[in-house]
C-alpha cells in the first residue's frame, strides 16, 4: 500500500523556515516565520499565561478527558470576548486544535450540510486555506482583494466578484489582519459587503486569527460582530496562539451561528466532526485562556501585555515606512504603516525576494510577505537598505 504513496508538495513556509535554519550567517534576519517576536527575537509567554499556570499547576487534580465540545467555560468565555453578550441562545461551538483546527471542522460542517456549496476565498488568502479546501475534494472560488499596485484593497474587484456567490455558498473573511496583505476593510466596506451577501444569501466564514493584533481587541472584533448582527448563519473560526502567545498548546474555537431553535442539532453535528476527527480537544491552553478571561487580574494583565504586543508592531510598521522612504527617497512604501496585523506584502518580485535572501541573508515568503514582529529597531534599517539597492 505505501508504495503507491506520491511526494506531497512541500509548505513553502516550513520550507523557508529550514533554509533560514540551515543558513550559517550571523547577521541573517527571518522575516518568514508567522509568530510573534520581541526585540531580542524569542517568542515569550505572557505574564498572565505563566500566572495562569502556575495556578493551575497547583489546582488541577486530574488529566482525565473534558467533553467533546472541551470544557464549557472555555467555549462561554471565547463567544463573548469575540461576539459580546446576547449569543447564547444562538451559538454552537467546539474547541479545536488551533485557529487551522478550526478552518477545518469549519469546512467539514459545510460538506456535512451541503456537499455542493462553493466556498469563496480572497485572492491572496493564507495557503493552508484552499490547500485543506482541495483536501476535502469541495468547490472553490476566489474573489479579487489585494490590489498589487496601490498594497489597498481592490473593493471594485472584490463587489463584483462577489456578486457571483450563489445562495448557500460559504464566503472565507479575514476579520481582522488579512494574511498575508495586511491590508483590510474598512468599515464602510465591511457595511456594502455584508449587505452584499446578505442579499445573496450566503453563509459567511469568519477567520479571526489576530484579534487584538490590529487596531485592538474591541476594535478587531467589530467586523465580526457586524457580521453575527446582520446574517442568520455564521461560522467563526478563532485561534488563541497569537494573542495568548500560546502557539504550541494548539487552542482555537469554532463557532456556528444559527436559528436558536437548531442550535441543539448544531452542537451535535459539531461534537460528531470533533469525535471523528480527534475526539476531545487539547484543554491544556484552553483552561489556561478561561483562567485569565474569567479572573480580574489575570484578564487586565492580558489585555495590558497585549496591547504592548500591538503597539509594539505599529511601532514597527511606521519605523519601516520611514527608513523606507528615506532610503528608497519616495512613498512607495508607505502603506506599510497603515496596514494592521503581523504581515504586509511589500511588492517585490520573487527573484528580488530570492537576493535578499542570498545577498543579505533576509528571509521572506517568495511573494513578498513579511512578518512585521520579525524586525527590531536595529533590522529595520538593514532591510530597508537592503530594498532601496534593489532598485538602484
Amino acid at each position: 500500500m505505501l508504495e503507491a504513496l506520491n511526494p506531497q508538495p512541500q509548505d513553502k513556509i516550513l520550507q523557508l523556515i529550514q533554509m533560514y535554519k540551515d543558513d550559517p550567517r550571523d547577521n541573517k534576519i527571518d522575516l518568514g516565520v508567522g509568530v510573534y517576536k520581541d526585540a531580542t527575537g524569542l517568542t515569550p509567554v505572557m505574564r498572565a499565561v505563566k500566572a495562569a499556570e502556575k495556578k493551575l499547576w497547583e489546582t488541577e487534580k486530574t488529566k482525565t478527558y473534558t467533553g467533546l465540545a472541551g470544557e464549557p467555560a472555555y467555549n462561554v468565555a471565547m463567544v463573548k470576548m469575540i461576539l459580546g453578550d446576547g449569543y447564547a441562545d444562538r451559538a454552537a461551538s467546539v474547541a479545536t486544535p488551533g485557529g487551522t483546527g478550526a478552518i477545518r471542522q469549519a469546512l467539514e460542517l459545510i460538506k456535512l450540510a451541503s456537499p455542493t456549496a462553493t466556498v469563496w476565498l480572497s485572492n491572496p488568502t493564507w495557503p493552508n486555506h484552499p490547500s485543506i479546501i482541495k483536501y476535502l475534494g469541495m468547490n472553490m472560488a476566489e474573489y479579487r482583494y489585494f490590489d498589487a499596485a496601490t498594497r489597498g484593497i481592490d473593493f471594485a474587484g472584490l463587489i463584483e466578484d462577489l456578486g457571483r456567490v450563489k445562495a448557500g455558498d460559504a464566503v472565507l473573511l479575514h476579520g481582522c489582519c488579512h494574511n498575508p496583505t495586511g491590508a483590510n476593510l474598512n468599515a464602510d466596506q465591511w457595511a456594502e459587503v455584508a449587505k452584499l451577501l446578505l442579499a445573496k444569501g450566503a453563509i459567511p466564514f469568519v477567520d479571526l486569527a489576530y484579534q487584538g493584533f490590529g487596531d485592538g481587541l474591541e476594535a478587531d472584533a467589530a467586523s465580526t460582530r457586524l457580521i453575527a448582527e446582520t446574517f442568520p448563519e455564521v461560522l467563526i473560526a478563532a485561534s488563541c496562539s497569537k494573542n495568548f502567545g500560546i502557539y504550541r498548546e494548539r487552542t482555537g474555537i469554532l463557532i456556528a451561528l444559527g436559528e436558536a431553535s437548531r442550535r441543539a442539532i448544531t452542537q451535535g453535528n459539531l461534537n460528531f466532526l470533533n469525535r471523528q476527527n480527534y475526539s476531545f480537544p487539547p484543554d491544556h491552553g484552553a483552561r489556561l485562556v478561561t483562567m485569565i478571561l474569567e479572573d480580574d487580574t489575570l484578564r487586565a494583565d492580558w489585555k495590558a501585555e497585549l496591547e504592548e504586543v500591538r503597539l509594539n508592531m505599529l511601532t514597527l510598521r511606521q519605523s519601516l515606512a520611514d527608513e523606507l522612504r528615506r532610503a528608497t527617497n519616495s512613498d512607495r512604501f508607505d502603506f506599510v504603516a497603515t496596514h494592521r496585523g503581523m504581515f504586509s506584502r511589500l511588492g517585490l518580485t520573487e527573484a528580488q525576494v530570492n537576493i535578499l535572501r542570498e545577498q543579505h541573508g533576509i528571509y521572506m515568503v517568495g511573494d513578498s510577505r513579511i512578518n512585521i514582529a520579525g524586525l527590531n529597531a536595529k533590522t529595520v534599517p538593514i532591510l530597508a537598505k537592503a530594498i532601496a539597492q534593489l532598485a538602484a
